[in-house]
């Protein structure tokens, strides 16, 4: 009789998609492949979007959602020397991106990702190819080892791989999602002063535990006028732009002269738009960060282990529930929400 194991699957993508559990054979590790017993799994924005409207991506039903896992590797296939039974490992979000320049061109911009072009992670077992994984940092648990391979690498990403944030600069976050708490997390770990913006107070208050020098309520005032007076008109170095759409015009009016400003998320939409003027003036780096690389990866999980940088994780679900786990999800959540399985 083969194995068989419990994933959650989709059959169509839209608002309403319904999530099913259901049953398949634990697959064998084909040659250079290995098989991994997965343990946690963390939700990302992203997962909302490719649930509710597939992103335009080739997806083949049924599918099994999201990109991040962590996992301890059960058998290798054949010619396989990168990871052993027993080791503990977590995804790649974008498989093949090994260092540099991602795969890809002008007219067909990379976007080959786990939980999306390929078959997600919430799953007993996946069998991907070596390639595929790093080494899990050995100072985490698996729930919070899951969290790192978008949104930790993310923010790492943008930070320290192509923003080379250092002691002194000025960095700000928006919002308290997953990507914003690494971002908070990393800055100040670097040496760099850390604005949080939030509409809710509570949340504020808990990204100032976790290090961040100031939080603007973005619903008491004009926030870009409060980082005026908080950083004497100099403005922000560093900014997260998780917003989108227009709203990448405040962050052009909040940039310090040739400071950086990473465009990360959507919420708002993604046509962005904004004024010339600063642009011009000021002359910042905009860039676009598509999470990240393998070599990146690795690099910050060494960095994880090594400075003891714990993810922000609200809410820990069980398998059974990934449903709420999506709920929670759509209401937002202060850092991370994990599945466990």
């Amino acid at each position: 009789m083969p194995k068989m194991m419990k994933r959650w699957t989709l059959d169509t993508v839209g608002i309403d998609a319904e999530l099913k559990f259901t049953e398949a054979e634990v697959p064998n590790p084909a040659p250079g492949e290995v098989l991994v017993r997965v343990k946690a799994a963390s939700l990302n924005y992203r997962d909302k979007l490719v649930r509710e409207t597939g992103m335009g991506l080739p997806i083949e039903f049924p599918f099994v959602p999201a990109s991040d896992m962590s996992g301890v590797v059960e058998a290798v296939g054949e010619g396989v020397t990168r990871f052993h039974s027993g080791d503990r490992v977590i995804s790649t979000f974008a498989p093949g991106w090994i260092d540099d320049k991602p795969l890809g061109s002008a007219r067909n911009p990379p976007y080959r990702t786990l939980g999306g072009f390929y078959p997600g992670v919430l799953s007993e077992y996946v069998a991907f190819p070596a390639d595929w994984f790093v080494s899990a940092p050995e100072t985490l648990d698996h729930g919070e080892a899951s969290t790192l391979t978008c949104a930790g690498l993310t923010a790492w990403f943008a930070l320290v791989e192509r923003g080379k944030v250092k002691p002194g600069d000025t960095v700000l976050v928006q919002g308290t999602g997953g990507v914003a708490m690494f971002g908070l997390q990393i800055a100040a770990a670097q040496g760099a002063d850390v604005i949080v913006t939030s509409g809710d107070r509570e949340k504020l208050e808990k990204a100032k535990a976790l290090g961040a020098r100031h939080g603007i309520d973005r619903k008491t005032g004009d926030w870009v006028e409060q980082v005026y007076q908080l950083t004497n008109d100099r403005g922000v170095d560093h900014i997260f732009e998780i917003v989108g759409g227009p709203h990448l015009g405040q962050s052009l009016k909040a940039v310090a002269l040739n400071g950086r400003i990473s465009l990360i998320g959507v919420f708002e939409g993604f046509d962005i738009s904004g004024p010339a003027g600063p642009l011009l003036l000021k002359s910042p780096v905009i860039q676009g960060i598509a999470v990240g690389h393998r070599r990146a990866l690795e690099d910050f999980v060494r960095a994880v282990d090594r400075i003891g940088l714990k993810p922000v994780i609200e809410h820990r679900y069980s398998f059974s529930e990934v449903p709420a786990a999506f709920d929670h999800l759509d209401r937002g959540a202060f850092g991370k929400i994990v599945v466990e399985i």
